[in-house]
């Protein structure tokens, strides 16, 4: 099924590294439509325990990178749409590219069965490359380039500077993986506890995903090195000829070079002269992005259906209850 998926989040690495990592203690699920015994669609869900659990697509809440259904095509969305809306509990789905087959499959099938709300998402940025363009520096202003190249020769400056963009394998994913995390802790992500060095529970997730990617031959770790010391790094995987870059990280002491651009300027350059299509950059929509690299992103949606039944019914208003409480008079 993965020949139809676009997302790294529908690859099987990735809902095996969850299941063995961060969906201890929920319920699991996965919906899946069959066609003379061969799955057609897919979509793995999972959920607290207790009545007032609610479906969620896997990974979402847990690493809250945008998900999708595995559909072989639009009548096979429909069919799975068809199966998600006899669902009795609730199903959220947080972010879903705005052209999913999924997104007008639900909505037809839940007609008669349930409410479906949909409501804009945080997108995701995307870097589309041009083939055509084979140096990425052409794609910015005089400006930018000269910004590039000074924080280039400040570098220079402290030592050598070499790049690397490493596709390990499992045998040597370990070490680049452990160097990596070492790299996002030394930054801001570790002074505000949001480093996968401060998280074990991520940290082994993406430990397990990224091995696993690593034995298909789709993980790249990649890195900026000053007189051999790293000093910026990435983690990410290539799928569908796309960069999906899931982590980022420099060492603030090297703030002055500007470190994590430059290693972003090197993969960009690395993405191009392979033919990939694009880079993407998860995450969210944030300053820094739109003002040096892209203001394109890819548009999501969130998707909450409530059946016509008392599951549906309390969820409902227990959410018209924080809105309320939200809006209070006085509540800023």
């Amino acid at each position: 099924m993965e020949a139809s998926a676009r997302l790294p989040s529908q690859m099987l690495a990735f809902y095996e590294a969850l299941v063995a990592t961060m969906l201890a203690g929920c319920v699991r699920r996965v919906v899946a439509i069959r066609e003379s015994g061969r799955p057609i669609a897919l979509l793995p869900l999972c959920r607290r325990p207790g009545w007032f659990g609610r479906w969620h697509v896997a990974g979402e809440r847990q690493v809250y990178e945008p998900v999708d259904a595995l559909c072989r095509d639009d009548a096979a969305a429909a069919a799975l749409g068809q199966e998600l809306a006899w669902l009795r509990r609730p199903l959220r789905l947080e972010r879903v590219p705005t052209d999913s087959p999924l997104v007008a499959a639900l909505g037809t099938a839940m007609k008669g069965r349930g409410l479906l709300v949909v409501r804009p998402a945080t997108g995701c940025p995307t870097i589309a490359i041009d083939s055509a363009a084979p140096d990425p520096e052409a794609r910015f202003n005089a400006g930018r380039r000269s910004d590039f190249r000074r924080a280039r020769r400040r570098a220079e400056a402290e030592g050598e500077v070499t790049f690397e963009m490493h596709a390990p394998s499992r045998a040597t994913f370990d070490a680049l993986f452990d160097e990596a995390v070492e790299i996002e802790r030394s930054g801001w992500k570790g002074d505000a506890g949001t480093a996968l060095g401060c998280d074990p529970v991520k940290a082994a997730f993406f430990r397990d995903f990224l091995s696993r990617a690593s034995g298909e031959g789709a993980c790249r770790v990649a890195f900026m090195r000053i007189g051999g010391k790293a000093v910026a790094m990435q983690l990410a995987v290539e799928f569908q000829r796309r960069y999906w870059l899931f982590k980022i990280g420099f060492d603030t002491a090297f703030s002055r070079v500007s470190p994590g651009n430059l290693l972003m300027l090197h993969a960009l350059a690395d993405a191009t002269g392979r033919g990939l299509l694009g880079i993407e950059l998860l995450g969210e929509v944030e300053p820094w992005i739109m003002d040096v690299w892209t203001r394109e992103a890819m548009a999501c949606v969130r998707l909450q259906t409530y059946p016509f039944n008392l599951h549906g019914l309390a969820a409902l208003a227990v959410e018209a209850a924080n809105w309320l409480w939200q809006r209070r008079p006085g509540r800023r």
